[in-house]
């Protein structure tokens, strides 16, 4: 049995991580989910969210917004429509993009067209936040 896992994280971008780890926990739209070394194959949908992972004992944390993660033969692949490590993290724009979608959403009702891509914005948002005040003496 396979002690570690390989863990891709993918945006249409760039080739985020591709690492052997010794866990993952993921935000999955029916809730958080954790993957270990031999896990039955899986598929899932992604909210936006904190995806970790462990390596050696130590944490290191992604902002992660919506997509899908797959595991399969000890390879956890997540696709996700973008993904940041902490330090990549432009708090300040963070605070913008939040206030902007908090804005948006005082003035629009539920039944408007562009409200969930503006709720999506704002917890886009708020987990790059959240990410990045985590990531203050954590890895990478």
């Amino acid at each position: 049995m396979a002690e570690t896992l390989l863990l891709r994280v993918v945006t249409p971008e760039r080739l985020v991580l591709d690492e052997e780890v010794d866990e993952v926990t993921a935000p999955g739209t029916l809730g958080e989910f954790g993957v270990l070394p031999n896990h039955v194959t899986f598929l899932s949908s992604l909210q936006p969210g904190r995806l970790s992972y462990k390596r050696g004992g130590q944490v290191h944390i992604l902002a992660t917004s919506s997509g899908f993660a797959e595991v399969k033969d000890n390879v956890m692949t997540v696709l996700a429509d973008s993904a940041e490590f902490a330090s990549e993290i432009n708090v300040e724009r963070a605070r913008a993009a939040l206030q902007a979608a908090e804005e948006s959403l005082r003035t629009l009702a539920a039944m408007d067209a562009a409200f969930s891509e503006v709720l999506a914005a704002r917890q886009r948002a708020q987990v790059r936040i959240e990410v990045a005040s985590a990531g203050v003496g954590i890895n990478r």
